[in-house]
């Protein structure tokens, strides 16, 4: 403990979590007075940042107010009941987080705590939150999720800066208008799971929301205003009792994700039918049929119909793909109205996949026939997830070295000819690259280098990349490596030495032998290395039981193992291969 606070006081940052704490250590409290031995009182910093999360916590002590410096405190999953008034003299204090304990109240002092922007108080026990919050004026992303909250205190109107609410699952019966005209910088609202019977009629001064989510309620009716919330991007209105849509929903212009399931709906709008949505979920309402305007939707990539009583379409349609439904409403329609459901256009399809991309983070640009990457890519710069496969990309564009928060890049099915080194070592967060099927010239010995934190890598089907294998020793963290169709006539022996590799996928190469030092690879859960010309298996492999769940050997010559173990599976092959290891 005493080095743990002693890196504190020159950090200013204290992390106790999981370390089955059941008090707070006084020492914590008294940080600055306990300088130890070597130290000068001087250069210690004020304690900014305390987390204590996954503990056994029951009490916070009034101690707390000597950490006057504190701007971010984590108590999260410990067993607090309540919190004591010192909290309101945490006057610093930017961030708070109690989510996951057994308080049931607040106290007032919370108020004073006036530079408080975050505040995530989910999953304990409060039946309501305190009138004093609405002093914090600088609050902007509150959550409240799974209490027994039942309306918001009236003052909290104040609290004009709200961008993030989050109470789902809670006994809410109303959004209240004063409340609504006061939050009109929300752009997330989840109000899910409570029991709400409608909204308010200014819903639709909320223009700057992006995601609404309110399934599982009461919800009877929606305002007409709510073609006011015209940034709209996904809306979820699933499980609830609406019968009726006001036709304004049509005028949701960035609208991609609509939810309706389980509603009470017996027709979807005709004006609903201007929509560019990639989602529709209509399923479980009372659906007899579909008006043909539905076929000019063009960009729907889903739309979820079972559990409809839908008289005029065959099951096959409905339970088909939602391309074929579409061409089928088309035909339905008059040959003016079928010409004005053109093709949207690569712009209006990228269009409104960033658009859908501003919650998810996943960007899907797959087989739009791109012959470079669109500056939508890189333009945001919390996308984690880009799939550019089967298209036309010859090469990728510096800018996006700058998607620094990349996670996973697919880029299969393209003709990328040269490995886009300086383009990986910009991306420090990416651990899932997809670069199969490409004319891919050789890649550079050390080119796995840029990539070392690398969990899944795909360069399956270039041939052309493999002459002389790059070194896999590079990536030590590789969960998931597929190499299928790569002309590989041994396998690298530093693939061997991947100690978290799951999945190896080595088929269709020209594989004669598998290496005796296969049996290092003791996490591999999935070998595949069918189709080559491998004759016999070292029982070496047999060590990799029980651990390996999956072995692929079909279309290999193979001649010592007799055919009837092989059709037993890998449990088998793997156990008659053991029994043939030399006696010890």
């Amino acid at each position: 403990m005493d080095r743990i606070l002693k890196a504190a006081r020159t950090s200013g940052s204290l992390n106790l979590s999981n370390r089955s704490l059941r008090d707070v250590p006084t020492e914590v409290y008294q940080c600055l007075e306990t300088t130890g031995e070597g130290e000068n009182w001087w250069e210690a910093v004020d304690l900014q940042k305390l987390i204590l999360a996954h503990n056994d916590i029951d009490v916070l002590r009034e101690d707390l107010k000597n950490l006057s410096c504190l701007v971010v405190l984590n108590v999260s999953h410990n067993k607090l009941s309540q919190l004591p008034a010192a909290i309101g003299e945490l006057t610093a204090m930017k961030s708070l987080d109690v989510s996951f304990n057994l308080i049931s109240s607040f106290p007032e002092q919370i108020g004073s705590a006036t530079s408080l922007v975050k505040l995530d108080c989910s999953s304990n026990q409060l039946k309501e939150l305190p009138e004093s919050l609405g002093r914090c004026l600088d609050l902007s992303d509150l959550k409240a999720s799974n209490n027994q909250i039942s309306s918001f205190p009236e003052d909290m109107a104040n609290c004009s800066k709200l961008s993030k609410l989050d109470v789902e699952g809670n006994k809410l019966t109303v959004l209240s208008e004063k409340h609504i005209a006061s939050w009109t910088m929300l752009t997330e609202l989840n109000a899910s799971k409570n029991m709400l019977g409608g909204l308010p009629q200014n819903i639709g001064s909320l223009s700057r929301l992006i995601r609404l989510d309110l399934h599982q309620n009461r919800i009877s009716f929606i305002p007409p205003s709510i073609g006011g919330c015209s940034s709209l991007v996904e809306f979820y209105l699933g499980i609830n009792s609406l019968s009726t849509l006001p036709a304004e929903i049509g005028h949701l212009s960035r609208l991609g994700t609509l939810d309706l399931r389980s509603n009470q709906l017996k027709e979807y709008l005709v004006g609903g039918c201007k929509l560019k949505l990639s989602y529709l979920d209509l399923s479980n309402n009372s659906l007899t049929g579909l008006h043909p305007e539905l076929g000019n939707m063009t960009t729907l990539r889903k739309l979820v119909l079972v559990g409809n009583p839908l008289r005029t379409l065959r099951s096959s349609l409905v339970n088909g793909p939602t391309a074929a439904l579409l061409k089928y409403l088309r035909s339905r329609l008059s040959n003016s109205e079928e010409a004005s459901a053109s093709t949207p256009t690569k712009e209006t399809v990228i269009a409104s996949a960033a658009r859908m991309s501003i919650t998810s983070k996943e960007l899907s640009l797959e087989g739009l026939n791109l012959s470079a990457v669109p500056s939508e890519v890189w333009e945001s710069n919390e996308i984690t997830k880009v799939n550019l496969s089967k298209n036309s990309i010859e090469e990728l564009p510096a800018q996006l070295s700058s998607a620094v928060s990349l996670q996973t890049l697919i880029l299969s099915r393209n003709k990328i000819k040269d490995w886009p080194d300086a383009i990986l070592k910009s991306l420090p967060n990416l651990v899932c690259f997809k670069l199969d099927n490409n004319p891919l010239k050789q890649i550079p010995l050390d080119g796995f280098q840029a990539v070392s934190g690398l969990q899944i890598l795909d360069l399956s089907g270039n041939a052309a990349s493999f002459r002389e294998p790059p070194k896999f020793s590079h990536l030590p963290k590789l969960q998931e490596l597929y190499l299928s169709r790569v002309q590989l006539t041994e396998v690298p022996e530093d693939i061997l030495n991947l100690s978290n590799l799951l999945i190896l996928d080595l088929n269709q190469n020209s594989l004669q032998l598998i290496p005796k030092g296969i049996k290092n690879m003791t996490s591999l859960k999935h070998l595949d290395i069918s189709n080559n010309n491998i004759s016999s298996l070292p029982p070496a492999l047999g060590l990799l039981e029980p651990t390996l769940e999956v072995l692929r050997l079909d279309g290999n010559p193979l001649r010592s193992i007799r055919r009837p173990i092989l059709e037993r599976g890998t449990k088998a092959v793997l156990n008659y291969l053991k029994d043939r290891l030399p006696d010890q």
